[in-house]
């Protein structure tokens, strides 16, 4: 990853034009990265993540492809193949799901296949999750799918920073990488700081200090997590807050350290909780910490049903409520 820039180091920004910035500058340190999808040329994708890089680097690198994800992807694949950087956008999350067999027969298993002479250096952006109204097909959590599927890195940002930095160290990977982002915070803002040093794919962060209890969270969730930390302050409750960023890979060694340092834990997402990803999470933390656990590992994530109706969704998405009932369970099973 290049740290070539030539936009203001320090500047305010919201997770949407970091996201850009990081496209613009990975385009503008290397040739061989393309950008294809639904949109993402003249208009500048439904989000506006891609918007001015078709006049900067022109149609050849900014590419409007048809309505066809399956299309879009096997296109990624001969690119990659032949030694370009493609950076695929799906419009959104459900729209992704024309393109499995390509990503699971193709992009997550060609490195295997040759015995690691051929990578597929692929990042595929998805706007993924609630939280803005949406319906059916436009606020799904299809990060178990992905996080399941051996061969692919899973990176997800919940700050502005993280978006531009993950951005760029995924597109810089030899590996395929699904980069999810949370649509819910396109329009958050934060001072991003282009020219910080960018930790590499698989590392989580610690949020929050606590010795309560760990809320161990990722991508859309993260907000809810601090807001749920300082309301638990009420009730006498130090919360710390755990930020994955990365689902595969999986940073055991940080998620152990803080778990068993407090005792307790709390996986919070917004995905199903039947097979989703906070299951192999609370595994993974009870087999490396049970000796540390003061009580069992909870779960706080949206209920096992297709995504509702809009008027519905801030019933279905984890909340501050339903993560301090989770906390004060743990406290019981003291």
């Amino acid at each position: 990853m290049s740290t070539v820039t030539t936009e203001p180091s320090v500047r305010t920004s919201t997770m949407a034009q970091a996201l850009n910035a990081a496209l613009r500058d990975e385009m503008r340190a290397d040739p061989t990265v393309h950008l294809l999808g639904e949109d993402v040329g003249t208009l500048g994708g439904v989000f506006r993540i891609t918007d001015g890089l078709a006049a900067e680097f022109g149609a050849d690198r900014c590419l409007d492809t048809p309505l066809a994800e399956a299309g879009i992807l096997g296109t990624a694949v001969g690119m990659a193949m032949y030694g370009l950087r493609p950076v695929v956008e799906m419009q959104f999350d459900a729209f992704a799901y024309p393109a499995m067999e390509q990503l699971v027969s193709h992009v997550a298993k060609m490195r295997n296949r040759t015995a690691g002479k051929l990578a597929l250096p692929i990042t595929v952006r998805i706007p993924y999750g609630g939280g803005i109204g949406g319906v059916e097909h436009h606020s799904d959590s299809s990060e178990s799918y992905y996080a399941s599927t051996p061969g692919l890195h899973v990176v997800t940002p919940a700050t502005v920073d993280d978006a531009y930095g993950l951005l760029r160290a995924s597109i810089a990977s030899d590996d395929p990488v699904i980069f999810l982002e949370p649509k819910r915070l396109y329009w958050s803002k934060a001072e991003l700081n282009t020219a910080a040093a960018t930790e590499p794919i698989g590392r989580a962060v610690l949020r929050r200090q606590g010795g309560s209890a760990v809320l161990i969270t990722y991508g859309p969730s993260l907000p809810v997590c601090l807001e749920a930390a300082e309301a638990a302050k009420a009730e006498g409750w130090d919360l710390a807050v755990l930020d994955l960023r990365s689902l595969v890979p999986f940073d055991d060694a940080t998620v152990a350290q803080v778990v068993r340092s407090v005792g307790r834990a709390v996986v919070v997402h917004e995905s199903t909780g039947f097979g989703g990803v906070g299951a192999e999470i609370a595994a993974r933390v009870t087999e490396r910490c049970f000796h540390h656990l003061a009580a069992p590992v909870l779960r706080v994530t949206g209920f096992d049903i297709p995504f509702p109706p809009p008027m519905l969704e801030h019933h279905h998405l984890p909340g501050v409520d339903r993560i301090l009932d989770a906390v004060a369970k743990l406290q019981w099973e003291d």
